[in-house]
């Protein structure tokens, strides 16, 4: 009768440890990959619409986040993923240039300067869900439109780039 009564003990502790495991939420590390910037489409006027991955406090602070690291990626590194349309070729082509010129970029990248006249938000879709989540932090994918043209003229204008 003891032996019965600590199998059956024994049981009921092991089966309420596994209901007790089995009910916890699952973490992803989805938003701690980097997720590249990708080429939605190119217009006439110079401009390309960018999905750009960015975190934040909230979704305004990755917002502001997104729109700094699309104008730097436009002009620094180029976009090479999604739609072939854009140009894989950065505005300043002179590798060298970000060390050369580095307190005109640190001013022009400051958080509410200068770089924020070339990017713009584009409408989000009502259905998209471009949000990924992890422990304690979440990615969002923001679209943005960065006007290329314009910022090549203000890099010449500047004398960061020549005609």
């Amino acid at each position: 009768m003891v032996t019965m009564r600590k199998a059956f003990i024994t049981l009921s502790l092991g089966t309420l440890l596994l209901v007790g495991c089995g009910s916890k939420k699952e973490v992803t590390t989805a938003a701690f990959h980097n997720y590249p910037t990708e080429c939605l489409g190119k217009s006439m006027d110079g401009t390309q619409t960018l999905k750009v991955w960015a975190s934040g406090t909230d979704k305004s602070d990755a917002i502001e986040e997104a729109k700094k690291k699309a104008v730097y990626e436009v002009t620094f590194t180029g976009i090479t993923a999604g739609m072939g349309d854009c140009s894989a070729y950065p505005v300043v082509d002179d590798p060298t240039a970000r060390t050369k010129h580095q307190a005109y970029f640190d001013k022009f990248f400051s958080d509410g300067s200068k770089y924020k006249k070339y990017v713009s938000l584009k409408g989000q879709p009502k259905d998209s869900k471009e949000e990924l989540k992890g422990a304690g932090t979440t990615m969002y994918g923001i679209i943005v439109v960065v006007d290329r043209s314009e910022l090549r003229k203000r890099f010449v204008k500047d004398k960061i780039l020549k005609e």
